[in-house]
């Protein structure tokens, strides 16, 4: 990424129990123009799946995107995703970056953003709520009353 990107900015949201991380990360408008981008990233344990992210340009729109935790964790490392979403490292051997693309109907998008600031707040959700144990917080019998 080009410019002063000093990464991210974790904090926890203290009306709910989210956890946010804000990074400043770069959309790739072309081969040599870059636009400005502030990402927050949220996560909340009661849908661990799930990254709430929120794109913002300073004096331009903002969009809403639901990611998937885990393609956003395998992104770091391997192309990871499918369709809508997609996320891979920058090089394989240098992770200090990674790429995001979201695509909707006939627009797309590609961000570039620090992996290790979104790598060291990934592995936080994974503390908080591990891989293969997002079920373990469900009330069954809530769920199916609902059905």
């Amino acid at each position: 990424m080009s410019g002063n990107h000093p990464g991210g900015r974790t904090r926890r949201a203290a009306s709910h129990d989210c956890h946010e991380l804000a990074l400043d990360i770069e959309r790739v408008l072309d081969v040599a123009t870059r636009q400005a981008v502030r990402a927050e990233f949220r996560f909340d344990p009661r849908s661990p799946w799930v990254v709430a992210v929120e794109f913002l340009v300073e004096g331009g729109p903002q969009a809403s995107w639901r990611i998937g935790r885990g393609v956003l964790q395998q992104g770091l490392y391997a192309l990871s995703g499918l369709g809508d979403v997609r996320m891979w490292p920058s090089k394989p051997r240098n992770r200090a970056t990674a790429w995001l693309q979201l695509a909707s109907g006939d627009m797309a998008a590609l961000f570039e953003l620090p992996a290790p600031a979104l790598a060291q707040w990934l592995e936080h959700t994974y503390e908080l709520v591990p891989a293969q144990h997002e079920l373990a917080g469900v009330d069954w019998d809530l769920a199916h009353a609902g059905l």
